[in-house]
């Protein structure tokens, strides 16, 4: 199969990259590449961020949050982690995506990795889920995208990717928790990352018989271009977030707090705080000063930071009311 490279490492760019690939014409034929982000969270196309991550953790730790065009579930990428991008012609479908999804699962048993396909959408490996995969169909060719746990660090993994105990009803669509396994002690020649993405590519390419396929300057633009309007960009990743409704409630210095959200294309359109709390102020004033702001954790704390907190809610500071709302 022959194969595209893709060296960069930015989330926004290489989800661009992806649906360039998908929905421009750049071969008549099958084609691949191998590809890693640098740390980042890529939540799926129907997914509703705060069920998937834990927003706080990612903030403190640099690491970035991206929606791709694919559905399934959200994944961690960090440096042990290699991604893979398959394009092809999606006339039939049915037979395409298995074949496709086959192609890394192979490849994986030639290195000796006693890798199989399980559910709709994962490869195992002794019952551990080292892959997650997903498609996507544009202009009659198929995209089939995928991860390939390495050396990814499971500890950060389990943390960014499990959301604070709210309670958070969705219409979006859950990810799926798996037990995960790391390729790195099944494969004792490869001593690292590039050079399994060098084992892949060989065998892939069946042996570099298959060539690469250029990618122009013009290409490269239009793919910038696509990362900076679309993927970058705060609608795509947080407003395209499903409708969901939040109630959350604590015990603070005054008293029981009780708040209810409603959050539309990630922005709040209903707030409402209720409980035996004391206050000097009317708490409406800042219920309605809500409105409108994005559900995120700078948005709503600049909001909150243009008020004294502790006059609507006797003895809290801000920092506490933030953990409360998000």
């Amino acid at each position: 199969m022959r194969y595209l490279l893709n060296p960069h490492t930015d989330p926004y760019f290489n989800m661009a990259f992806d649906e360039y690939c998908l929905e421009n014409a750049i071969a008549n034929e099958p084609f691949f590449y191998l590809w890693q982000n640098k740390p980042a969270v890529i939540i799926g196309a129907n997914q509703q961020i705060h069920t998937e991550v834990d927003m706080a953790y990612l903030k403190a730790h640099d690491i970035v949050l991206a929606r791709r065009v694919t559905g399934g579930g959200a994944v961690y990428h960090d440096w042990g982690n290699l991604n893979y991008t398959i394009v092809g012609n999606a006339k039939e479908m049915e037979s395409d995506y298995p074949e496709y999804a086959h192609l890394m699962q192979q490849a994986l048993c030639t290195l000796g990795v006693p890798a199989t396909l399980s559910g709709r959408n994962d490869i195992l490996v002794n019952g551990r889920k080292v892959s997650g995969f997903a498609k996507r169909v544009a202009k009659n060719r198929i995209m089939v995208h995928g991860t390939l746990m390495y050396d990814v660090d499971v500890d950060v993994l389990s943390k960014v990717l499990t959301p604070p105990t709210i309670k958070l009803e969705t219409k979006g669509i859950a990810s799926v928790r798996s037990r995960v396994g790391n390729l790195k002690e099944l494969l004792p020649t490869i001593t690292n990352i590039a050079a399994l993405k060098e084992e892949l590519q060989r065998i892939l390419s069946n042996n570099y018989a298959d060539k690469e396929i250029g990618i122009n300057e013009p290409m490269i633009a239009a793919i910038r271009q696509l990362a900076d309007e679309k993927f970058a960009n705060w609608q795509w990743i947080h407003g395209h977030s499903p409708q969901a409704t939040l109630s959350q409630t604590a015990r603070l210095a005054c008293g029981n707090v009780g708040i209810h959200l409603f959050v539309n294309k990630g922005k709040i359109a209903e707030c409402k705080f209720e409980g035996d709390f004391l206050g000097n102020l009317p708490i409406d004033t800042l219920e309605q000063s809500l409105i409108g702001v994005a559900y995120e954790y700078d948005a709503i704390a600049q909001q909150l930071a243009k008020h004294n907190i502790a006059t609507y809610l006797d003895g809290v500071t801000e920092e506490e009311l933030l953990k409360l709302i998000i």
